[in-house]
């Protein structure tokens, strides 16, 4: 397997290059024709954490894949950095797959994507919106506006999350006066964090576990005016057509952003896979849980494309 460092126009009208890292399998031939993928990294992430992990195994098991740092963030240009705005990084997506229809090896019938965590949400979206994605593969799925409004245990109702899009509005109006506001993607200290899952978030993103000089772990506060009403199953019911695998751990707190795709995605072919002893980081990188999604993913993929 070889990598290469690429830059990507992003054709949506912001004026952006994504930064991103293209893999080629085994024996790669420019006069063949490869199935791709694109891999969607966390919120808060970057390409050379879990989406660049997911990629580069993927290429080893034959496919063309591209992970690739959202607009605003890592190495991709955009303006306020760290911004989290569903729509864009939804919408980054559709231009890696722009990329991708361009390449003389990639087979444009045989485009698929994927994500991990917020990354997942967001792939879900681009199909409901972008139908060049052939079939989807979701693991540790979060939808970033269900997960704000209604928290990691949806145990909050929509209407209580007013306060976080005042929040996010004041922000913007702070911002215009005085300079950016943060805040966090995941917990910055340890202390922070409300429960072991997401003290997992902290290290991951802030020890040697898997931290990176690009992912600082914050957003802008102002995103929250865009992440609060933001729905990344929006008629699914309707154009979510294409088939669909859901990776989760048996014991993930996220789970039920999973299981609400399920539940309404119009496709007949839609699978849930559990990975029995695993919660939504350890799907991050540890190495028997991604290894066993790896070979779901690839199956699924390898039948499906």
């Amino acid at each position: 397997m070889s990598q290469q460092k690429i830059n990507i126009s992003n054709g949506n009208g912001q004026g952006i290059t994504l930064s991103a890292i293209i893999n080629f399998p085994e024996g790669f031939a420019e006069n063949k024709k490869y199935a791709a993928l694109v891999v969607s990294h966390p919120g808060g992430g970057v390409k050379e954490q879990a989406a660049g992990l997911y990629a580069r195994k993927l290429a080893e098991k034959g496919f063309i894949t591209i992970a690739y740092d959202a607009s605003y963030q890592g190495e991709s240009t955009g303006e306020p950095r760290q911004l989290e705005n569903p729509y864009i990084r939804t919408e980054d997506i559709s231009a890696v797959v722009d990329y991708l229809t361009k390449l003389s090896y990639v087979d444009t019938e045989k485009i698929g994507a994927m994500g991990i965590c917020a990354g997942a949400g967001y792939t879900a979206n681009a199909a409901i919106n972008d139908h060049r994605i052939k079939a989807v593969g979701m693991v540790s799925a979060v939808n970033i506006g269900s997960m704000f409004r209604n928290g990691w245990e949806n145990n909050v109702k929509d209407a209580d999350a007013m306060p976080y899009l005042l929040a996010g509005a004041n922000a913007r109006t702070n911002d215009a006066k005085e300079g950016l506001q943060i805040m966090p993607l995941a917990p910055m200290k340890e202390e922070d964090a409300p429960n072991e899952e997401l003290r997992e978030a902290w290290e991951y993103y802030h020890t040697d576990r898997c931290q990176y000089p690009t992912a600082p772990g914050w957003a802008t506060l102002r995103s929250l005016t865009q992440i609060i009403t933001y729905d990344a199953y929006n008629k699914a019911e309707a154009f979510f057509t294409q088939p669909l695998l859901a990776i989760v751990g048996s014991v993930a707190g996220s789970a039920w952003m999973s299981d609400d795709l399920l539940k309404i995605a119009g496709t007949a072919d839609k699978t849930k896979y559990v990975i029995d002893g695993a919660n939504h980081m350890s799907l991050y990188d540890k190495e028997n849980y991604v290894n066993e999604a790896i070979s779901q993913l690839a199956s699924f993929f390898s039948e499906k494309l």
